[in-house]
């Protein structure tokens, strides 16, 4: 087995890139550059904390682990006693808890290059410092050993990861530093951001750096690339959704993973240790599952399609309330608004303004720090699925059809 840093090349498409995957760049930067251009700050800010959720549930579910979204929530907002499963949820949440941090630090402008060694650390250190102590620890050689937030692989820690037999541990500093020196070149340019993006995910993950959370530190890197890139979408879609659900099925995943770990297949495939082919075609893929979660969640968060689904959600709880749409749709469009406004948006008086405020609010589909505050949109955990169809389950949205993975 190879323990020179070289094992891991090539860790780009950097000579001859498939006039295919150049235009799947530019695909996924225009459908990201559109995300959300209707939706208000206000509206886009309670659509982004119900992503990161739908992040975390589908992280969680590729590592085997079904969390329930209303458990994940209740355990966000500290309410334990409501959750079915504590370890899952806790879980869930120290995974939206990352996200949010990384958002933030792209937000103000100060997010590292997630692809250096110590950003990589500081995801695991952050996701493990708030794990539950049921998953702070993993069976190795039939020892129970602690996850040191944090840590790599302690020397005499090996592991195997299928067929895969990531580098030696007391190799992992060498691996590590040429991946962030090769990718810190790699991703330079406009379309180099993008088109590393599989690359990098794969690489991190043949590494195996840690003992365990390999896979979710990968998949919040690859959140942080995105981020990085430019396509994030305002945190609006998520990578993990695409990964776990595949093009065609969930298996998917697995399987290219395991495909882009294929060594190099004579002469014409490359110049590195693992294969160029092997990379390009995961390449391909990868980047077509972003394709088509940002084109998804454009017709998930579509402000026309929203405020109908919305509108025919309240006509059927409330049939004899015609106004009460009129009302929600105003907070969706423009955002907060103070109480005082309702009545001018209705058209009624003061009381029958406060009255309709009162029923919404109550149901949870207006918000409000305060009993007097300003209200502007939520999205009642209950009805999530009526307005957002296929965001957690299998309903049938009306959304574009997956792309084809392209021929390269």
């Amino acid at each position: 087995m190879l323990e020179t840093p070289a094992r891991i090349e090539p860790c780009g498409i950097e000579e001859q890139i498939p006039v295919a995957l150049t235009d799947l760049v530019l695909d996924i930067r225009s459908a990201a550059e559109g995300m959300a251009r209707r939706l208000h700050p206000d509206s886009a800010a309670e659509l982004r904390a119900m992503t990161r959720i739908m992040n975390a549930y589908y992280s969680n579910l590729i590592e085997g682990h079904n969390t329930r979204p209303r458990d994940i929530e209740a355990a966000l907002a500290g309410r334990m006693a409501e959750v079915e499963n504590r370890p899952l949820a806790e879980e869930a949440a120290a995974h939206v808890r990352v996200q949010a941090w990384i958002d933030e630090q792209n937000s103000a402008g100060t997010l590292p290059e997630p692809t250096s060694v110590a950003f990589i650390r500081e995801i695991h250190r952050r996701f493990y410092e708030a794990m539950p102590e049921e998953y702070r620890f993993a069976e190795h050689d039939g020892v129970r050993l602690e996850i040191i937030p944090g840590a790599l692989r302690a020397e005499g820690q090996e592991v195997s990861v299928g067929r895969h037999q990531p580098p030696s541990a007391h190799r992992l500093p060498a691996f590590l530093d040429h991946f962030a020196s090769r990718y810190h070149g790699l991703t330079r340019g406009a379309t180099g951001r993008i088109l590393s993006i599989p690359a990098a995910h794969h690489r991190l993950n043949y590494i195996h750096p840690f003992l365990d959370g390999n896979g979710r530190v990968s998949r919040l890197m690859s959140h942080a690339m995105c981020q990085a890139a430019g396509i994030g979408g305002h945190g609006l879609w998520s990578i993990s959704r695409g990964l776990a659900r595949g093009l065609k099925d969930p298996p998917e995943y697995k399987e290219q993973m395991d495909g882009a770990d294929r060594a190099r297949m004579g002469e014409r495939d490359g110049r590195g240790n693992l294969s160029l082919k092997a990379l390009t075609s995961f390449s391909a893929w990868f980047l077509t599952v972003m394709l088509d979660q940002l084109r998804f969640t454009e017709a998930m968060f579509d402000l026309d399609a929203l405020s109908r689904r919305y509108t025919a959600l309240l006509r059927d709880l409330y049939p004899d309330r015609d106004r009460l749409p009129r009302l929600l749709v105003h907070c969706l469009t423009h955002g907060e608004m103070p109480r005082g406004e309702a009545r001018m948006v209705l058209g009624v008086s003061e009381r029958s303004a406060r009255d309709d405020l009162k029923v919404l609010t109550e149901a949870g589909f207006l918000k409000s720090a305060t009993a007097k505050s300003p209200v502007r949109v939520g999205f009642p955990l209950d009805y999530r699925e009526r307005l957002f169809p296929n965001l957690f389950t299998d309903a049938e949205p009306h959304v574009p059809a997956p792309p084809q993975i392209p021929s390269v």
